[in-house]
């Protein structure tokens, strides 16, 4: 067995069914030694059998006559090209298949993305997109709603390489309308000079600390937000109650009203956290090593209360235009050799069995860092937040909808 599946077996062994460096060194990201945290739940997108899912809406498909594909994704999410800036898995992608990819950085946030795409899909309009990547738990919505796809396995043959862990998500079974994309932990990350070379170690610091004030932002992510704050309060994310969810609202609602906290933000903290205009903030592992490389005084740390872990994941939405297209793209990177030049790149676990063994090779510093191939120890720092029902995820965006509005 290799080295990713038996990370990710052990990982499963506790629960964990399924988001977003390297700390090479001293040089590192200074992430905090955490311990006896456990992973405990399951089931992080809380979907149903796929089996009672609606069909999704198919176009015809053009991508025999039209050799493109429509490809949105998150900021800095895949390998570039210093000098060029343009992305090499891409362009090898293009000069292999004949295919040209139109990638646009445009998924800034699960909620702001959907409230783009939904009045299309609702409309039985194509959205212009081919394949996006979602996180888990609106992957769950979008199947439940009958937004995406099924994959035609027959175009993704390297659907074997999922490791073992990721084929068996409940809202997904069998990885029949999603392929994981990269996986990662949310934490805090902080600026030394804006913080007065103070280092940001927990969540109670980062919402109290008034020589952080006026300076902080929290992630627009509800799962994140508020589950690193209920496990900074006690409780454990995969299983807790309207009062302990509700209690971890009231905290960020007092550190808001205070005056603590500036905003909440997708991936776009980055520019304010490199620039001292933001202090301190939740943000995702990978991001924070390309932030790295320009500011190496960066710091990030995984609390010691606990930290998230989350995967974001490839749909074809309905009435893709290219879906055949889109499905080879899929296939491309689940060759191991590619998604090895990508996580070397962004800093995210990868899904694909063999990339930990490539990278021992390719770059064994970045095979050594548990956040990037991450080893049961470090697992056992992390927790899934517990799959919600539609009724409860109602309740729960609404809440924390009217925390972050304003």
């Amino acid at each position: 067995m290799t080295e990713d599946n038996l990370v990710f077996r052990a990982a499963l062994a506790r629960g964990m069914v399924s988001r977003r460096s390297a700390l090479l060194g001293a040089a590192g990201l200074g992430v905090t030694a955490l311990a006896g945290c456990g992973i405990k739940g399951r089931n992080p997108g809380g979907g149903a059998a796929a089996a009672t899912t609606p069909t999704a809406a198919a176009a015809k498909d053009l991508s025999t006559t039209e050799k493109v594909v429509n490809w949105s994704n998150w900021p800095e999410y895949i390998d570039v090209d210093d000098k060029t800036q343009g992305h090499p898995t891409l362009d090898a992608f293009t000069k292999q298949t004949g295919l040209k990819v139109n990638y646009t950085e445009d998924y800034n946030d699960n909620d702001e993305f959907y409230a783009k795409v939904r009045p299309l899909l609702a409309a039985g309009k194509d959205t212009g997109r081919d394949t996006w990547c979602s996180t888990d738990w609106m992957v769950a919505r979008l199947i439940r709603q009958g937004y995406v796809q099924k994959i035609n396995l027959a175009n993704f043959p390297n659907h074997a390489n999922i490791v073992d862990s990721l084929v068996t998500v409940e809202f997904d079974p069998g990885r029949l309308y999603s392929v994981p994309w990269q996986s990662g932990f949310a934490g805090i990350a902080y600026n030394p000079k804006a913080t007065g070379g103070v280092k940001v170690e927990s969540v109670d610091q980062l919402l109290t600390d008034t020589r952080l004030k006026g300076r902080v932002t929290l992630l627009t992510e509800m799962r994140d937000t508020v589950g690193l704050v209920m496990m900074a309060m006690g409780k454990d994310i995969a299983d807790f109650t309207d009062a302990d969810f509700n209690a971890a609202i009231d905290e960020i609602k007092k550190a808001k009203d205070a005056g603590q906290i500036k905003g909440f933000t997708g991936n776009e903290y980055g520019k304010p956290l490199s620039s001292g205009d933001t202090a301190a903030c939740f943000a995702w592992t990978g991001d924070v090593v390309q932030l790295k490389v320009d500011n190496p005084s960066l710091g990030y740390t995984l609390p010691t209360t606990g930290c998230t872990l989350w995967s974001d994941n490839f749909v074809i939405p309905a009435l893709a235009q290219h879906k055949a297209n889109a499905e080879k793209l899929i296939n491309y990177y689940y060759e191991p050799e590619v998604m090895a030049q990508v996580v070397d790149y962004v800093n995210y676990i990868s899904p694909v069995r063999g990339t930990a063994a490539i990278l021992q090779r390719t770059d064994p510093a970045v095979a050594s860092n548990p956040l990037i191939v991450p080893d049961a120890k470090t697992l056992s720092y992390a927790h899934v937040f517990k799959g919600l029902t539609a009724a409860q995820e109602t309740k729960y965006s609404q809440a924390f909808s009217e925390l972050t509005a304003g």
